[in-house]
């Protein structure tokens, strides 16, 4: 079994739906994430939510190239959530095929965000879809332990665990709390780089994070120590949004140099 290599949304690094698909086909990846509710304030989208010319459009690039589509961003609980809300988008995701939703929580009640992602996972289990909860520093979901206890408490088949190499390096989780994690309740990881040391204000966190990853071996993250920790065949979403590179060398570029040093990374 081949592992399959996904082009993160933020690693197209702003360009349309379309393009991401023909940079991902041109690469080498397999699959593709795409934006359709906001990670935060302010965030600008591609109406691939309401924009059925824009849909059909992107449908077809995915039947021309063979690229299939991994995961859909985002969810994010907080005190206000309605699971009902996200039925347009689930509609509109699963028609686009996916597999995997990313979900975040902002709400810091611990009863109430679980019982918001407990009764997402049921949501998202009559579309096929996985419910894969990332933690992050900012949020409500800090680190993997706090994950593990929300996924296991839920205890369905669509709840899982998102890792993601940058946010693992910075929330204080250990190694050997990613080793004892059992690989079924993860589906994929995202792998990046990122500066060491770094600024651990949580603006500047999320700076990074959206903005300013490095492609794998740029930056100071122990990704050999975190490589060896992952499956062998998980999926594996390559993201590395950075602008300021972009601008320089291009979104298309740069998805190449970081898949190629991801594959390294992966002995792939």
């Amino acid at each position: 079994m081949t592992r399959a290599y996904s082009l993160a949304y933020l690693t197209g690094n702003g360009v349309d739906p379309v393009t991401a698909v023909g940079i991902a086909a041109e690469h080498g990846y397999d699959m593709v994430s795409f934006r359709l509710l906001p990670a935060g304030p302010g965030d600008s989208l591609f109406p691939l939510l309401t924009d059925d010319a824009l849909l059909r459009e992107l449908k077809a690039a995915l039947r021309d190239t063979g690229i299939t589509m991994a995961d859909a961003e985002m969810i994010r609980l907080n005190a206000e959530t309605k699971i009902e809300d996200f039925t347009p988008f689930l509609d509109r995701i699963a028609e686009l095929g996916a597999r995997h939703v990313l979900v975040a929580v902002d709400d810091p009640d611990p009863v109430r965000s679980q019982d918001s992602y407990t009764a997402l996972c049921a949501r998202l289990g009559t579309y096929r879809l996985t419910a894969d909860l990332e933690f992050m520093p900012w949020t409500g979901v800090k680190d993997l332990a706090h994950a593990r206890r929300m996924v296991e408490a839920a205890d369905h088949p669509s709840a899982a665990v998102l890792f993601d190499s940058l946010h693992f390096d910075r929330c204080g989780s250990t190694l050997e709390e990613l080793a004892a994690l059992p690989p079924d309740l993860m589906n994929y990881v995202q792998i990046c780089d990122g500066p060491v040391p770094y600024d651990p204000s949580d603006a500047e966190l999320i700076r990074v994070a959206r903005t300013a990853r490095l492609i794998p071996g740029d930056g100071g993250i122990d990704l050999a120590s975190i490589a060896a920790l992952v499956p062998k065949h998980m999926t594996v979403s390559v993201e590395v949004p950075n602008h300021a590179l972009a601008e320089t060398i291009g979104a298309s570029e740069i998805a190449r140099r970081a898949l190629q040093a991801t594959k390294i990374l992966l002995g792939d």
